[in-house]
């Protein structure tokens, strides 16, 4: 499974962005997507997944605010992040769970400034 994120970038405050996130290969082999962040000097975390079925999870730091969707098979993941904050800063990475292991993009950069 190759993943490639794209759509990061600078924005201001209370503004939004979309990031997308491209799956190629054994893509059937996926069971989750999900996005990740990690800000300078911090750990890596979980911003938002998407089952299978459909099922999606937030931190709560991005709930009411993130939302994550595919497209019908896992061809496509968007991550869409609206009243972006200057916390929201940080590289973005997109990760696929699949029965193998999972696999991961590499980042997009999202800077989040006035």
């Amino acid at each position: 499974v190759q993943l490639q994120a794209s759509g990061g970038g600078l924005v201001q405050p209370g503004g939004s962005l979309r990031l997308s996130c491209a799956a190629s290969g054994s893509i059937f082999r996926i069971t989750l997507m999900a996005w990740y962040r990690q800000a300078p000097g911090k750990q890596r975390e979980l911003v938002a997944g998407i089952s299978s079925g459909g099922s999606t999870n937030y931190a709560d730091s991005v709930k009411g605010r993130f939302t994550i969707s595919r497209d019908n098979g896992w061809n496509t993941v968007y991550l869409q992040m609206n009243s972006l904050k200057p916390e929201d800063t940080a590289v973005y990475f997109c990760n696929a769970q699949t029965i193998h292991g999972p696999y991961w993009g590499k980042g997009t950069l999202v800077t989040v400034s006035s």
